[in-house]
């Protein structure tokens, strides 16, 4: 039997008010409380409400035989937590059926990775507890902020223990290769990789009411004809997508949930798929092969790289900034202080001040309350400026009680 995989991201950032110079050294509240509020909520009763509810009836309808995985930063968590307790619930709910897998991450959704190894054990450490005592089980698969890994982080990933990682499929890293494979990581063979496929992932996430799609409307019919044509030897297919694609990115009325609805049943009977976790694969499969990857790679845009989040002036700027104050913070005890650290590191601040408009632009819009990438870095410069005054305040306060004992 072949096994499809799917997994959800579920993430929203804390959202920055408008700061301006003058609130600097004055007002240290940096967060648009309204707007993460109605944002969340919309979502909610749009998308996780109804899809929780859906999910949970599939799987008393199938029982073990439907399985999904979700990863869930500690950002989004706490959102939950403050603004939709009973969304909060309806996770609980299905985490109790034991036919769901919470995958650790990064606690905030961060590019760590890419920066400070000891920052990205950090948050991968604390997101890890935070999944384990909100839904009573430790992640074992590890899933990087928007997919990122290379040879490199996996390494590292490795190191803290977990077996399995996911990542994208990208197609200049596999060439010839096929994702639909269990593959292990280039630098440390014991962590296994599984791959997004990203043309079925993206049939439902971004081209389901596409009307222009030469493969409109997608019906399960149409949708399991193309697992079934994948060559009988490939083990797995791995259905990434967020969270959102269902109710939010494709709304009710496009028909989104009566597909997801009817999509178990469709496979149970007529194809010979099964549902499985990334943790159950990764006793299930062994790698076909090590998959170099020398450089990151991510599941955004069309290049599969960075250059969401990285690589014009603004962005490094505003990174290369926050990071330089991480050695100031490492020990700091103010909760606060350390609590706006993990805000600020949160990816989608820089994903805002991207400037590729012209292949992914509506992709860069969504959920942007910025009306261009130039005031997206202007409000986090002038957070960012206000936060290290905070920071080198406490950090003075500390080397003056040392010196006070010495």
């Amino acid at each position: 039997m072949r096994s499809i995989c799917f997994y959800f991201q579920v993430h929203q950032p804390f959202r920055l008010r408008t700061y301006r110079f003058f609130d600097m050294g004055v007002n240290h509240n940096y967060y648009d409380d309204y707007q993460n509020r109605t944002i969340i909520r919309r979502i909610a009763d749009k998308c996780y409400l109804p899809m929780n509810k859906l999910l949970l009836e599939l799987i008393n309808k199938y029982g073990s035989d439907f399985k999904v995985s979700f990863s869930i930063s500690g950002i989004a968590l706490e959102q939950l937590e403050l603004y939709t307790p009973d969304v909060l619930d309806s996770f609980k709910k299905l985490a109790k059926t034991g036919c769901i897998e919470f995958l650790s991450e990064t606690y905030s959704h961060s590019l760590s990775s890419l920066k400070n190894k000891e920052e990205f054990s950090r948050q991968v450490e604390l997101h890890s507890k935070k999944i384990q005592k909100l839904f009573g089980k430790k992640p074992v698969t590890f899933r990087n902020t928007e997919l990122i890994y290379s040879d490199e982080i996996g390494e590292m990933v490795s190191e803290m223990g977990y077996k399995t990682m996911l990542t994208e499929g990208a197609k200049h890293v596999l060439g010839w290769k096929s994702p639909n494979y269990m593959y292990s990581n280039a630098n440390n063979p014991n962590l296994k990789l599984l791959l997004k496929n990203f043309r079925l992932s993206d049939d439902i996430a971004f081209r389901f009411s596409e009307q222009g799609w030469n493969e409109w409307p997608l019906t399960t019919d149409k949708f399991v004809g193309w697992l079934n044509a994948i060559a009988p030897e490939q083990e797995v297919v791995n259905l990434f997508m967020d969270y959102e694609t269902f109710g939010e990115h494709q709304w009710a009325e496009t028909g989104i949930f009566e597909f997801m609805k009817a999509l178990p049943g469709k496979v149970f009977s007529s194809s010979n798929y099964t549902f499985n976790t990334p943790s159950e694969l990764t006793e299930k499969l062994k790698p076909a092969s090590a998959i170099h990857v020398p450089y990151p790679i991510s599941w955004a845009d069309e290049e599969r790289d960075l250059t969401a989040w990285l690589g014009n002036e603004l962005q490094d700027e505003a990174f290369d900034n926050l990071y330089k104050i991480e050695k100031k913070i490492i020990n700091c005890k103010d909760e606060q202080i350390l609590k706006d650290w993990r805000y600020l590191q949160t990816s989608d601040h820089f994903y805002y001040m991207c400037t590729k408009w012209f292949s992914d632009g509506d992709v860069h819009r969504y959920f942007n309350p910025y009306s261009s990438p130039y005031e997206a870095f202007i409000n986090y410069m002038n957070v960012l400026s206000d936060f290290m005054i905070r920071v080198d305040e406490n950090y003075k306060k500390k080397e003056l009680k040392g010196e006070k004992k010495t």
